[in-house]
Order: structure tokens, then sequence, then C-alpha cells
């Protein structure tokens, strides 16, 4: 096979350089700008700034509410994730084995994909509305009040569970391609292998689906991390107060209304080095158990 190649340098930079200037003005200048400012206390109106060395993130380290945060943001990323991918993969399954009504039914699986988090912040706000929820007059009946906005662990219960219902179409789609893509005769030998419907998913099927499963890992972490945060403002109202919030939404809420620049700042920059230390042990440490080929 001929390996493509180009005689000239100019091409390839050229084709390069649009999204590299993409990169470079949406991603590298504002990372250097917020490591530059998590060294400085900022005036909120932009009179000046102050070098402060690494106060800033002294204190956010010794700030139990930071620490807080961080432990819930963990313990969320964790139940998004675990969730997401399990009842994703039960539907699937289920899916693959469907003949009559396919395309009906994975359509009503498919169709949260086009919510976007923010509206789905806000329809999870109608199902768990003190009012008249549907979710909470059901939980009444058990004798439970749910409070949004205002129990921190029901606040954070529905941040759960509207993260997950928004995701799982997403693991679906991937998990059910997977699926279908696994050779008919590998499913028919591992039948006669194995009578066993669920012997044969984990010895089986499972393993097959480990490339896909690992893809779908990072982006639930990624998702759970920092695409949450609309769903989180509309679930919390605007008025976060006592309420659970992710490490993402605290950068905001420090940045833009508590007007601590510098402290935003520094944030951005742990979780920034979180994300970068956690993409390198995906890769490197559980990469190297999945099979491609």
């Amino acid at each position: 096979m001929k390996r493509a190649s180009f005689n000239q340098l100019g091409l390839p930079v050229w084709l390069l350089l649009p999204q590299l200037v993409i990169i470079g003005v949406f991603f590298y200048w504002p990372a250097a700008f917020a490591l530059r400012s998590s060294f400085y206390l900022e005036d909120p109106f932009g009179f000046g700034s102050t070098f402060v060395g690494l106060d800033n993130y002294n204190g956010l380290l010794a700030s139990a509410q930071y620490v807080k945060v961080a432990v819930f943001t963990l313990g969320f990323t964790f139940l998004v994730t675990f969730f997401s991918l399990s009842i994703a993969l039960v539907l699937a399954v289920k899916a693959d084995k469907v003949i009559r009504g396919t395309r009906t039914y994975r359509t009503l699986l498919m169709w949260v994909y086009a919510v976007a988090p923010p509206v789905a912040g806000f329809l999870g706000v109608m199902v768990f509305y003190q009012g008249n929820g549907p979710m909470t007059e059901f939980l009444a009946w058990f004798g439970y009040e749910f409070r949004l906005g205002v129990n921190y662990y029901d606040t954070a219960a529905a941040m759960v569970a509207v993260a997950t219902w928004n995701h799982i179409p997403v693991n679906f789609i991937f998990f059910l391609s997977g699926l279908q893509s696994i050779p008919q005769s590998v499913k028919e030998a591992a039948m006669i292998d194995n009578r066993s419907g669920t012997g044969r998913f984990w010895d089986i099927t499972f393993p097959l689906l480990a490339p896909t499963a690992f893809f779908l890992l990072i982006i639930n972490i990624t998702y759970a991390l920092f695409d949450t945060f609309g769903m989180i403002d509309a679930l919390v109202k605007g008025e976060p107060g006592n309420n659970p919030m992710t490490l993402v939404y605290k950068v905001y809420v420090d940045g833009f209304r508590g007007n601590d620049l510098g402290g935003s700042s520094a944030q951005s920059v742990i979780l920034m080095v979180l994300v970068l230390v956690l993409t390198v042990f995906q890769f490197r440490v559980m990469d190297r158990r999945i099979h491609y080929t």
C-alpha cells in the first residue's frame, strides 16, 4: 500500500492552520490567561492586580467548602457515569433483540439526545417541583417530602437523575452500534459453547464491546465534569446557596458572582490538571487492558 505524503511543507501547514488558530484562540490563550490570573489578586472592576504567588491555591486547599465541592464532584461523576453506562447497555442489549417495531423502539430511546443540558435541567425542575411535580407527588405517596433546592441530598439526587437521563441516549447509540457490529458467526459459535445468555454476554459480547465501553467511559466522565453546567444552573435556580455544585459551577459562582477572579482562575487550573492526570491514567493504565483487534 502506497503511503500518502506531501511534496511541500506549505500545503499541510495551511490545512492545519485554521484548526490550530481555533485551538489557540479558544483554548491555549484562555488557559494561559487563567494560569497567569491564578497568581494574582484581581480587582473585580479591572483597575489593577496584585501578585500573591500561591496564596490563591493555598486558600483553596485549606477551604472546607472547596473540599466538600470536590468530593461531591467525584461522587456525582461516578454515579452519572455508572448509571448512564449501565442503563444504556441494558437498553442496547434489549434493543438488539427486538424484531418487530425496531425503529420505533430505538427512536423513543434516542430522542432525548436532542435535549440540551439547560433544557434538561428545566424539565428536571418541572418534574421535581415542590408544588405539583410528578416525581414529588409520587414520593409523597410514600411519605417522603422531596424538596428541590432546599434539601442538599434531594437536590443532589435530582442532579444525578437528570444528568443520567440526558446522557443515556448517547451511550445507547454507541453500544447498539457495537452490538450490531459483532459478526453473526461469533454469536452462533457462542450459543453452541455456552447455553446461558448471561454467560455468553460476559464471556463473549462484553469483551468485544470493551473498546466502545472505554471510549464511552471517557466521554461520560468529561460530560459529568463539564457539560452538566447548564443543567445544574437550571436546577439550583441560579441561587446555589448550600445546594450541591460541581467544581466547574463553583468556578462560575466564585468568578462571576463573587468577583474572585484570582481564586476562580486557580480553581480552573486545578481542574485542568485533574483532567490531564485522569486522561493520562485512562490511556496509560486502562487502555492496556483493552484489545481492539
